[in-house]
């Protein structure tokens, strides 16, 4: 399994993202594990936002949403939860990206997608297309806000690695979102990667017909 850019590099002229691009979202980007104590101010996190937004999603209902954890007081009634090898990576952040699902995502529908009316309405009366939807397009969009993240020039280290239940209790009481990953946000610390771990070639991941 290959674990080098050479197949990237010798195709450099097909790709519209310039090298500085392709490094700081894909091939340089590492998930970080430890965190400088830089913070990260409002206007950042605005900013990941102000991208991430555009990203497509099923009829255009973008049902992710995102609670910020920055306080000390909101992280001592967060890490608690997590798995314990993931807690100090929380514990260092700055902030924490708690990624959750709206399960009443559809409230939105006529505002978001005016070309289908009643949208709103057909969710609601069918749960399981609701929550399937909701679920898939969310997890769509966790992997958009991951991009988002690096850039806007920050490190991000997404878990799964936690009780979601107790956090969707602690944080989310009224039971509307559903928690499905954690993104912890900063500055990398010096010693933040671990060991870059190889992909699949080509030939090990694609068919073509």
């Amino acid at each position: 399994m290959p674990n080098d850019i050479s197949a990237l590099a010798d195709r450099q002229d097909l790709y519209a993202l310039s090298l500085e691009g392709q490094r700081l979202l894909f091939t340089e980007a590492r998930t970080a594990l430890k965190f400088s104590d830089e913070p990260v101010d409002d206007e950042q996190l605005r900013a990941i936002w102000e991208l991430f937004k555009w990203a497509p999603t099923g009829s255009n209902l973008s049902p992710m949403r995102i609670l910020y954890v920055r306080t000390d007081d909101a992280k001592k009634r967060l890490v608690p939860l997590l798995t314990p090898p993931n807690r100090p990576k929380s514990e260092s952040a700055p902030v924490v990206a708690v990624v959750a699902v709206d399960s009443e995502f559809g409230e939105y529908g006529a505002h978001l997608c005016p070309s289908v009316p009643g949208l709103q309405e057909v969710l609601a009366a069918n749960p399981a297309l609701r929550d399937a939807s909701g679920n898939f397009n969310a997890a769509l969009q966790a992997g958009y806000f991951v991009l988002a993240v690096r850039a806007a020039g920050l490190a991000a280290g997404p878990m799964k690695g936690f009780n979601a239940e107790a956090v969707d209790a602690e944080f989310f009481p009224d039971g509307r979102w559903k928690s499905i990953l954690l993104v912890n946000i900063g500055r990398p610390a010096e010693d933040a990667w671990g060991e870059r771990m190889p992909r699949l070639a080509y030939e090990q991941a694609v068919q073509l017909v």
